[in-house]
C-alpha cells in the first residue's frame, strides 16, 4: 500500500500525482483528513489463473468493501475526493471509463459539489510482491485512497469503544504511570465526538440537498 502511494516519487509514470498532490485533492477540510485505502486485486497463488485482470474489474473490485483497509459500508456514504493509483500497461481512457461504469451503478456517490473529484495516477512499474508471502504476482494492480463519509462508521465504533473502556478505567494507569494526566482522556474522548459528528454532518447535508433536488423535479 505505501509503496503504491509512493511510487510515483520513484518510478516513471504516465500520470503524475505526488504526495503533495495527494494532500491537496483528498482534503477539503482541514479536519476531514483520513482517508478510505484500497488496493486490488488480491489473488492467492491457487487462484492466479482464474482471476480477470482488466481495468474495469480491478477498478470495480477497489471499490468492493472486502478488499478495504477500513470495516466500512462504501455505499453507506459520499466521496469528497477519491485517487486512482493503477500499474503497469494502463491507459487514461480506460480508466475514466471504469470510472463513469461505477458512477453510473449508483453504489458510489460523489458530493454534489465535487461532482468529479477523482485523480488517477499511472505507473508504467508493475507491481511486485514480498518472495514467499501469501500473495501471488498479478500483471498490473490499483490502490485507491478516498475521503468519503462512510469512515464515519468506524470512528462511531472507535468511539463506542473508547467510552466503554473509559467508564471503567481500564488500562488507565498504565497511561498515568507513564506521565499522562487522567484528563487527556477527556479531551481525547471529546476530539473523537467532534470528529464523528463531523463527518456525520457532511454526509447528513448531501442527502437533504439530494432531497430537494428530487422535489424540485416533481
Amino acid at each position: 500500500m505505501v509503496s503504491s502511494i509512493t511510487a510515483s516519487l520513484r518510478l516513471a509514470r504516465a500520470l503524475n500525482a505526488d504526495l503533495t498532490e495527494f494532500q491537496t485533492n483528498l482534503v477539503p477540510y482541514p479536519h476531514i483528513h483520513f482517508p478510505v485505502a484500497t488496493c486490488a486485486p488480491v489473488i492467492f497463488p491457487e487462484k492466479a489463473c482464474h482471476e480477470q485482470l482488466a481495468v474495469a474489474e480491478i477498478t470495480n473490485a477497489c471499490f468492493e468493501p472486502a478488499n478495504q483497509m477500513v470495516n466500512c459500508g462504501p455505499c453507506h456514504g459520499n466521496h469528497m475526493a477519491c485517487c486512482l493509483l493503477h500499474h503497469d500497461d494502463v491507459v487514461s481512457k480506460d480508466v475514466n471509463a471504469a470510472i463513469a461504469t461505477i458512477l453510473t451503478k449508483g453504489s458510489t456517490q460523489c458530493m454534489d459539489w465535487c461532482p468529479s473529484g477523482f485523480k488517477v495516477c499511472i505507473n508504467y512499474q508493475p507491481p511486485t510482491v514480498v518472495t514467499g508471502g501469501d500473495l501471488d504476482k498479478a500483471q498490473r494492480a490499483v490502490c485507491r485512497l478516498s475521503n468519503t463519509t462512510a469512515i464515519a462508521e468506524a470512528w462511531a465504533r472507535l468511539d463506542h469503544k473508547f467510552d466503554w473502556m473509559y467508564a471503567k478505567h481500564a488500562f488507565v494507569h498504565w497511561y498515568v504511570g507513564e506521565g499522562m494526566g487522567e484528563g487527556e482522556f477527556s479531551e481525547a474522548c471529546g476530539h473523537m465526538a467532534a470528529l464523528e459528528k463531523n463527518y456525520e454532518e457532511f454526509g447528513v447535508n448531501f442527502v437533504e440537498r439530494e432531497g430537494e433536488k428530487e422535489g424540485e423535479e416533481y
